[in-house]
């Protein structure tokens, strides 16, 4: 934070807006972030066809590896794998990553690919319930969800509306993968999931996509949508027989310390149980799509629940979309895959 904020002074020296860019990116709770270029050569704009081509490259690098752990935690090979969806909203590239992948990773040529692209933060939710609807679909499939988003290729130094100024200080680079198993392993076992469309607001996080790439664009009522968006989640678990105040565990998307703490006031949930989603803001910050997916690997690493315990999922993004799931916890195969 305190690299941004010294970047922030220089960059709107003598601007109107400098003391709402320095309360904006002091009240975003970010502590540290990663990024895949020196935040010097982040504030640059070289051009988008430069940045897709850093997007291309960078993904390509990084990738591989995070694949490789996740099969690996997964008990699974390439082989093994029937399905592969590929988030992102950070670069493009068609065909899509998915490819490449199959290509130069050894998957099989038979694999199926689901990019997705315009879920935003939403996608790393949507992405597991895809993968959830494949596996009822095909049972015993295995489906690995891969996640690659650079936010800091789409940072726009010239923009000063209040959208780009806010994710100046919030987003973070991460690449984050996992494996849905269609039957076995350790983890959280998908039983149910849903989407939700809040109506008449697709305008409120949007890109303008001009010659310089994708300017974030959001609304001020986003931080408001925790409201509408807990009756949701509360009448999702009701269905299913459980009570969204006293589940096991909550993985949800950490798109700001508001949202967080709203969900925890309209759910009447202890802000503690969101530790895993404010853990992945404060130190990673909002990594988008992979957020649920960090937020997930902090529960296995820190303190997996009991065979059985109960626990919800969710991701929000443009829309307004929250993709949703339950599950219970499993474990029948060794503690340390996953």
């Amino acid at each position: 934070m305190e690299d941004t904020l010294a970047f922030a002074e220089r960059a709107h020296a003598g601007k109107p807006q400098l003391p709402l860019v320095l309360r904006l990116i002091q009240n975003t709770g970010v502590q540290k972030r990663h990024i895949v270029q020196p935040i010097e050569e982040a504030l640059r704009h070289p051009g988008f066809e430069e940045r897709n081509r850093i997007y291309a490259l960078e993904s390509k690098k990084r990738c591989p590896g995070v694949i490789e752990q996740a099969l690996a935690n997964a008990g699974v090979g390439v082989r093994d794998i029937d399905l592969i969806i590929y988030v992102s909203c950070t670069g493009f590239l068609m065909p899509s990553l998915t490819a490449w992948l199959i290509n130069s990773m050894g998957f099989r040529s038979d694999t199926r690919q689901i990019p997705i692209a315009q879920l935003g933060c939403a996608a790393g939710g949507a992405a597991i319930n895809r993968a959830h609807d494949f596996c009822k679909a095909y049972p015993g499939s295995n489906v690995l969800i891969v996640a690659c988003e650079l936010c800091s290729l789409c940072y726009q130094p010239d923009d000063d509306g209040v959208g780009a100024l806010l994710s100046d200080g919030l987003f973070g680079d991460a690449v984050a993968a996992a494996v849905v198993r269609g039957s076995g392993g350790t983890g959280m076992t998908l039983q149910r999931n849903a989407s939700y469309l809040i109506p008449n607001t697709e305008e409120w996080i949007s890109y303008a996509v001009r010659a310089t790439g994708f300017h974030f664009q959001l609304d001020r009522r986003v931080p408001g949508t925790m409201e509408p968006l807990a009756p949701v989640l509360r009448d999702l678990a009701t269905d299913h027989g459980w009570d969204v105040r006293n589940l096991d565990f909550y993985i949800v998307h950490a798109g700001g310390p508001r949202i967080l703490d709203d969900l925890a006031k309209f759910l009447d949930v202890d802000r503690e149980r969101f530790r895993h989603s404010w853990a992945t803001l404060t130190q990673y910050g909002n990594i988008a799509s992979a957020v649920v997916l960090d937020a997930l690997r902090r529960l296995f690493d820190e303190d997996p629940p009991v065979p059985g315990g109960t626990g919800l999922l969710a991701g929000f993004g443009p829309g307004i979309t929250a993709e949703m799931a339950l599950g219970a916890w499993s474990t029948d195969a060794p503690t340390n895959v996953h």
